[in-house]
């Protein structure tokens, strides 16, 4: 009687053992832990001839630089959630988020000047509260307006094509750069931040601006309405089942243009209110509107894609990393701090390639 013999089955060439390759997704995470704790004994107790002195010894320091990374974040948080609704909820490219930010920022600054009724030299005790806020919501609201044309007229019809939309508000922030420098001039333009909130208040022997401390604060109810809206009312929960099914949602009589036009203002709404907020903390200069759309790209990818937490961790973690590293340098070498944001970007990635709170679906 002859023996079957069954062939050998192998593994083909290159392929990684189970085992092992558990081991290689564990290796980043590691990697990332001790990258960690390397920097915290840096900062909390090695870090002689820096800026800011190891923190066991300089608290006021640490402290005004952890604070300066918070509120800058906060403000991080405020346009980079607007960018998150669009770009990742909608999955709608839209490359002129940082022009409407600066547009914002310009339109707030003549707000308040018209209301304050000048146009140079304008102290804080004149501004009152409501010489910030009105201008902030009229910034905001003509950013918002201008987002929903741009969606309307130039992205709704070629919806899905990403390459296409990014081209097209690329050549709309073009122009729209021209124009505010044009309308505003090239100087850089500065809010002023109402009296009420311009103080300054002693923390371990350092000085610190309740300007900042009042920007965490508005970015702080920024974000809670914003998750309310997404996740208690039906607007909300609308906007998240259109974007992972929208044939679906259309079946059930549901006007997805609407939504998607109600969230693009939302998301404009949000770049103008940061772009005033961010006139009154560092001013408004034609140039500035890429360096914040950069911003929030980092911000999303960090975060990931279409996440509210997502938005807040990643602002979160860009603001330290931007407030901390230049203090926490070695002095001949602060310089180098820009690099600590690649830095950031690739550990992130390298253990969560869709970002902290993202998903393969919301690519």
């Amino acid at each position: 009687m002859s023996t079957v013999v069954e062939p050998e089955v192998r593994a083909p060439e290159g392929a990684v053992k189970p085992r092992r390759a558990s081991a290689l997704r564990r290796a980043p995470v590691w990697g990332v832990r001790l990258a960690l704790l390397l920097i915290a004994l840096w900062v909390l107790f090695l870090a002689r001839n820096t800026p800011a002195g190891p923190a066991i010894s300089e608290p006021g320091r640490f402290a005004i630089t952890m604070l300066d990374g918070l509120t800058y974040a906060g403000l991080l948080f405020v346009v980079a959630s607007g960018f998150t609704l669009i770009f990742g909820l909608m999955r709608t490219v839209n490359m002129a988020h940082g022009s409407l930010f600066l547009l914002a920022g310009f339109i707030g600054i003549r707000m308040q000047q018209l209301i304050v009724g000048k146009t140079r030299n304008i102290a804080p005790d004149e501004v009152s509260m409501v010489a910030w806020v009105v201008p902030l919501l009229v910034g905001a609201l003509i950013a918002a307006v201008v987002g929903v044309i741009v969606h309307q007229v130039f992205l709704r019809w070629n919806q899905g094509q990403e390459l296409r939309q990014a081209l097209i508000t690329l050549a709309i922030s073009v122009v729209l750069a021209d124009q505010m420098l044009r309308m505003f001039g090239g100087l850089a333009l500065t809010m002023v931040w109402p009296g009420p909130v311009t103080h300054f208040i002693e923390i371990f022997g350092q000085r610190y601006a309740t300007s900042r401390l009042f920007m965490l604060a508005v970015a702080a109810v920024v974000g809670v309405l914003l998750w309310l809206w997404l996740t208690k009312t039906r607007m909300g929960m609308v906007i998240r089942a259109g974007v992972d099914d929208e044939p679906m949602v259309r079946a059930l009589g549901i006007n997805i243009g609407l939504v998607f036009a109600v969230t693009f203002f939302v998301g404009a709404f949000l770049a103008g209110m940061g772009g005033v907020m961010g006139a009154s903390f560092s001013g408004a200069a034609t140039g500035s509107d890429g360096a914040w759309l950069l911003n929030s790209l980092v911000v999303v990818i960090i975060g990931g894609l279409g996440s509210i937490k997502g938005a807040v961790a990643g602002s979160l973690l860009y603001g330290l990393v931007v407030a901390m590293s230049p203090a926490y340098l070695p002095s001949r070498y602060t310089f180098y701090s820009i690099i600590f944001t690649f830095v950031l970007l690739a550990l992130v990635l390298a253990v969560r390639p869709y970002g902290l709170f993202g998903r393969p679906g919301t690519e």
